[in-house]
């Protein structure tokens, strides 16, 4: 795939412009940092070239000026919300970024509970960050929030949360997921440091949508499609249009909530130093894109992508049909169709062909390969063995891992752990694969090309097992499935 980005570039342009930023108020600026600091793996899809850890390498270029802040919601924390991609509770998760933030020499300065009412489950994860050395900072339940201002911008709204002391220029304010409270936290924190006398600024970096491409660019339109669940809708700022007479784009609820945003503005400072959204944004990736055509591509590729997720998704009851319906709109506003992906065409072959569920790979030179269920192996197995084989340029009739070892794993399962499907797994499949790279030179070659599966398209006509969609996402393969249970 053709590079559409230029990450160097990058850093250097939201670097310089943050610092710019900063310098905008009493050195002190409170960014809500939208999106995934680590692994972004749907901007690198988007926009080929920029890497997962853009975001975080800009950061680390301003490390010294930079604190963070990670807010979480008491109510997430109650119900013991899970973070999707990777399977964590919340409150696993922001002690793990804490850990991963301090590893690669980032600054956390406390963690802030946000909509906090006195939950017992609540009071025992602040305990526990405690005792681990970590400051916390509450923030309570406001009456009316965000529309009631004069009650926000009091004594009695943001007044009676806790000041969170910072001691850096730059204070990111992240969460493990969305709705965790990062605009609320930067808010009560510009209403306290306009107490101490400090005039503190408010900054918005999300990547997406961009800004200054048009507003069905393919680029914006793979956005709309990966929140197709949260109904975000790009739209036209039109406060930047009466002002400026420019158009930019941003989304519906940075749009809706302007108008708060600046009665808030105005009742801590006297007046508002933004006339838009788009003011507010700092996210400077439009200026990376160095080939407009191979970013259009991949986004296309994208939108085809989310729309098998969103098919599996409608299956398990994660989103309603107005949600299918909108992806189904995203799909012809790009003007591509699902059929526009080889892998699925070719596993749906596969399937009709030898009547079992298949699974298809397309690898980044073009080539299709494909396995079926069999007696030993789910057909995800069987497909990537053979994926492996074509890319250590191993015929693909040689045996990489002998029948009676495999035999033996399914009746370890089926005897021992009363396992009611006990097909090998993928990450069972390269782990015995492993085993015999002891004293087998295929079966080393095989793991040594597991590198090459990086980016490339994987289609199954029944849908996977947690266990082999990690291991696949772990391999950093993109992977789409038919909505359709494997019993069924």
């Amino acid at each position: 795939m053709k590079k559409a980005f230029s990450n160097e570039l990058y850093v250097e342009l939201q670097s310089k412009h943050i610092q710019e930023r900063i310098q905008q108020f009493d050195n002190k600026l409170y960014l809500e940092f939208g999106g995934k600091l680590f692994d972004d793996h749907h901007a690198s899809r988007v926009l080929p070239g920029f890497e997962p850890d853009s975001k975080l390498k800009m950061l680390l270029s301003l490390k010294d000026k930079v604190e963070v802040i990670i807010a979480v919601g008491a109510k997430d924390l109650e119900r013991h919300k899970v973070r999707s991609d990777l399977g964590i509770a919340y409150d696993d998760e922001v002690i793990r970024l804490i850990e991963e933030y301090k590893r690669v020499g980032l600054y956390v300065g406390s963690v802030t509970i946000t909509q906090y009412n006195h939950q017992s489950t609540v009071d025992v994860f602040k305990t526990k960050l405690e005792n681990l050395g970590v400051k916390v900072f509450l923030q309570y339940v406001i009456e009316g929030y965000p529309h009631n201002v004069d009650e926000i911008i009091s004594p009695k709204g943001f007044g009676k949360n806790d000041y969170i002391e910072t001691t850096k220029p730059l204070v990111v304010v992240t969460a493990p997921g969305p709705g965790s409270g990062k605009m609320a936290t930067c808010l009560s924190q510009l209403y306290h440091e306009h107490l101490h006398g400090i005039r503190a600024g408010y900054a918005k970096f999300e990547t997406f949508p961009i800004w200054n491409l048009p507003l069905k660019h393919p680029v914006n339109l793979a956005y709309e499609a990966a929140t197709v669940d949260l109904n975000d809708v790009n739209m036209i700022d039109p406060f930047h249009l009466e002002k400026y007479n420019e158009t930019t784009v941003n989304y519906n609820r940075d749009i809706e909530i302007f108008p708060v945003l600046n009665a808030m503005f105005n009742k801590i400072f006297g007046e508002s130093p933004y006339a838009s959204p788009t003011d507010m944004g700092v996210n400077m990736a439009g200026y990376a894109i160095i080939d407009d055509e191979a970013a259009r591509d991949a986004s296309c590729r994208e939108i085809v992508r989310r729309y098998y997720h969103s098919q599996v998704d409608y299956l398990m009851g994660k989103i309603n049909h107005t949600s299918l319906e909108k992806m189904q709109m995203l799909l012809s506003q790009a003007g591509v169709k699902p059929d526009n992906r080889k892998c699925v065409i070719k596993a749906r072959e596969v399937s009709k062909l030898k009547q079992s569920p298949a699974c298809a790979i397309e690898l980044n030179d073009g080539y299709l390969v494909s396995g079926k269920t069999s007696s030993l192996l789910r057909c995800s197995s069987a497909a990537l063995l053979n994926a492996l084989k074509y890319l250590a340029h191993i015929d693909q009739d040689i045996e990489l891992i002998s029948p009676d070892l495999l035999h033996s794993i399914l009746s370890l399962k089926n005897n021992y752990l009363n396992m009611a499907n006990p097909l090998l797994d993928i990450d069972e499949v390269l782990l015995t694969l492993s085993i015999a790279s002891a004293h087998d030179q295929n079966a080393r070659l095989c793991l040594e090309a597991l590198p090459k599966l990086k980016d490339c398209e994987i289609h199954s006509t029944v849908i996977l097992s947690r266990k082999d969609t990690a291991t696949l996402r772990n391999l950093q393969m993109n992977l789409t499935c038919d909505p359709k249970h494997v019993n069924a």
